[in-house]
């Protein structure tokens, strides 16, 4: 009986021990056990740009609109196609037709459509920024809206969609790009490469 629990005991100890290490190994090598973000992130996600300081900042929709794919756009109004129409004179259905929406009224567009009263009062116009915060989350935008669509989570999907309703009777401009923000390591080491610089013109004899 001694011999059977000393045995018992021996395996379970040392199962114990093999479980710490590899949770030891595994944590080393995958960092796991860091509070700080990995160096480099397992996938890229579209849409999101990384910051120098490891955080992530969403890539403008201007930016990715100038580069959209209408054709890409189309098929993801699939999703919005169970309640919206998009045909010029097309009848509205349980969402408005959307035929010239972009550029349009907020809540008005639709003649005929009972837009909730929360929309219907949110003023402005479906330009192409208010479109793509609409699209990320309907109910972030206008809490009392009656549209029950959780919203498109991929930036490029919400691009590619804007660009194809623009193409469905508004055809406006697309916005221009903003600039793109010169890097903080750049500008610093040409900080860095001017202060020697200043300082051997400040040494230098004044000339009489």
């Amino acid at each position: 009986m001694d011999d059977s629990f000393n045995t018992i005991a021996g395996w379970t100890l040392f199962s114990g021990i093999v479980a710490l290490g590899l949770s030891s190994i595994s944590g080393h090598h995958f960092r796991a056990d860091k509070p700080e973000r990995p160096e480099k992130m397992g996938y890229a996600i579209a849409g999101v740009v990384s910051s120098a300081a490891g955080a992530t900042a969403e890539v403008p929709i201007e930016t990715l609109l100038a580069s959209a794919d209408p054709a890409k756009g189309e098929a993801v109004f699939k999703k919005c196609a169970s309640c919206h129409t998009i045909a010029s004179g097309g009848a509205n259905g349980i969402g408005p037709n959307l035929f010239g929406i972009v550029g349009k009224p907020v809540g008005k567009h639709a003649a005929g459509f009972a837009y909730s009263p929360d929309l219907a009062a949110k003023g402005g116009n479906w330009d192409f920024t208010s479109l793509n915060h609409w699209l990320t989350n309907p109910k972030a935008m206008v809490s009392g809206t009656k549209m029950t669509f959780a919203g498109l989570d991929v930036t490029q999907d919400r691009a590619n969609l804007i660009a194809w309703l623009n193409t469905q009777g508004s055809n406006l401009p697309l916005p221009k790009a903003p600039a793109a923000a010169a890097p903080v390591e750049g500008a610093a080491a040409a900080d860095a490469a001017a202060k020697p610089a200043e300082g051997a013109a400040a040494a230098a004899p004044v000339a009489h």
